[in-house]
């Protein structure tokens, strides 16, 4: 960068005009993933091509990074595609902030938080003063005055406009088709669009700009040679072992009195409902969020405790440690209480999007809370934040690799089959209009369902029904998308809803007012809009 740094600029005004190729006025497909690369491709160029080459432990970054951005353009379900849009740019600013180190994995959430803060400053001032010192040492070295002047190139371009235009004034006239060539080029310089044009220059420049900060601080500024807080504390542990042993004390009696009150209540299941008078929703629901966010605050408390307390002897650590165990310990009852009471809920009323998230997450809670306080047994506390980014990771990986839409058709179709096969005491009504507002990863399960000739007449009505609905709201059979917009989950719905063109046809659509209204074959109304489901 530093002996040529017009190949820099290049560079990153030409990712700015791919962000604008590939963003603007287009659906969101693969061309996140496409820029995604470009930048990682023309980072490394410049970075390697200066004799900077990456930390083999920043590497590692490389494969989430990708698989990630792949998750962008496989799978639509809003959540899923939200955390692959975040950890996509996460795993590629932390690549930035430890490509020359490669510590990332030994960062505190003090290191990340005045490492981002670096990386910032560097992607708002960064550019500007690499600019200058390149321009001070062309002139100590005194090839200033062989730069490149742009006046004769401006000059040219004056005269040759006027004398283009009459040339080809007089081929337009000569040839119709090449008129009309003309004339397309010509619509791209109407005058209403120049606000467009300067908007649209604005933000390449800006996008530049920043690209250029981020690689300009990954090639100087991330080198990781002194994390925060490594040799020292950041702040001195000031509370003494006898106040956290009766907070964190304190805490674990109050929960152990809990766990024990409601330890019947907790696994009694079916059975303690009616003991105690609840519906199914109220026992499932009532305290679910309190259970949780117990869990989250806890987890806060011992990891804050930790780090502030003084344990000057063995004794002292290791009755930290014990109290710690304990507390985690009741949390984990507490969120298997909280994934049961989750799990009773689903049987009866069936998933939906909140409660597929809210399984997956308990999961990733549960499993973070025992590694915590092993890190803790082992004198550790550093690795948390490692730890928290896995889980975190984890659980936005967990997602795409379940189908979170597709889990939910294949979930509540199951329900129902398994609910006809006990009886009709036990069957359960199929919420079909949900299925509705689900995305073009359930189109897939549901063509199959709805090709499944054992199921009930009924329960494939339905289903085609919600077909119909999907079909007709989003389009399919008009929309067309560029390759900037492609989508595997637009792909596959669109070509599993061809299977059953035919069937789907003798579905009549009523879309005169808000929401649509579907008639099936046997002549019953469904509404193209699904209930309020939590």
């Amino acid at each position: 960068m530093k002996s040529n740094p017009n190949k820099l600029w290049i560079i990153v005004l030409a990712l700015g005009w791919a962000f604008d190729y590939l963003v603007w006025q287009q659906e969101v497909g693969i061309n996140f993933a496409v820029f995604a690369l470009l930048c990682l491709v023309a980072a490394f160029h410049v970075l390697l091509s200066d004799g900077l080459r990456p930390n083999r432990g920043s590497l590692i970054l490389l494969p989430i990074s990708a698989f990630f951005a792949a998750v962008t353009f496989i799978r639509a379900e809003p959540m899923t595609a939200f955390l692959s849009f975040t950890f996509t740019l996460l795993t590629m600013t932390i690549l930035a902030l430890t490509y020359l180190g490669g510590r990332w994995m030994h960062y505190s959430l003090a290191d990340y938080a005045w490492k981002s803060l670096g990386l910032f400053a560097n992607m708002l001032a960064r550019p500007t003063s690499f600019a200058v010192e390149a321009r001070r040492r062309q002139s100590e070295s005194g090839t200033a005055s062989s730069r490149f002047d742009f006046w004769p190139v401006l000059r040219g371009i004056a005269i040759a406009v006027p004398v283009v235009a009459i040339f080809a004034a007089l081929l337009s006239s000569a040839d119709v088709v090449f008129g009309r060539r003309v004339e397309d080029f010509m619509e791209l310089f109407r005058l209403e669009k120049l606000p467009e044009y300067i908007f649209r220059s604005i933000y390449i420049l800006i996008a530049a700009y920043a690209i250029a900060g981020v690689i300009l601080h990954a090639g100087s500024d991330s080198k990781d040679e002194k994390l925060l807080g490594e040799d020292k504390p950041l702040f001195p542990a000031f509370l003494g072992f006898i106040e956290s042993g009766i907070i964190l004390g304190s805490v674990v009696v109050l929960f152990a009195a809990f766990v024990v009150i409601q330890f019947q209540y907790f696994f009694g299941g079916n059975a303690n409902i009616n003991v105690e008078g609840y519906t199914y929703s109220e026992y499932a629901v009532r305290g679910f969020g309190e259970l949780v966010t117990t869990a989250f605050l806890a987890l806060c408390l011992l990891l804050g405790l930790s780090s502030i307390t003084r344990r000057d002897s063995e004794f002292q650590r290791r009755a930290y440690s014990v109290l710690g165990a304990m507390l985690v310990g009741l949390l984990l009852v507490m969120l298997f209480s909280a994934y049961q009471r989750l799990g009773l809920y689903e049987a009866v009323y069936g998933f939906s999007r909140l409660r597929t998230y809210t399984h997956v997450f308990l999961i990733w809670l549960g499993l973070l809370l025992v590694v915590t306080i092993v890190l803790e047994i082992m004198r550790r506390e550093r690795v948390f934040t490692l730890a928290m980014l896995v889980a975190a990771f984890g659980f936005a990986a967990s997602l795409p690799i379940l189908n979170v839409d597709a889990f939910i058709v294949q979930q509540n179709i199951q329900r129902e089959v398994d609910g006809v096969a006990l009886g009709d005491e036990h069957r359960v009504d199929l919420d079909a209009q949900y299925f509705v507002e689900l995305s073009d990863d359930a189109v897939p399960p549901l063509v199959k369902a709805f090709k499944d000739d054992s199921l009930e007449d009924d329960v494939r009505e339905q289903i085609g029904a919600a077909l119909a609905c999907i079909r007709h709201d989003n389009g399919y059979d008009e929309r067309e998308f560029s390759w900037q917009s492609f989508h595997f989950a637009r792909f596959n719905a669109e070509k599993a809803l061809d299977t059953v063109k035919k069937e789907l046809d003798a579905y009549e659509v009523f879309d005169e007012e808000w929401p649509a209204i579907v008639t099936t074959p046997s002549g019953e109304d469904f509404q193209c809009w699904p209930y309020y489901y939590d």
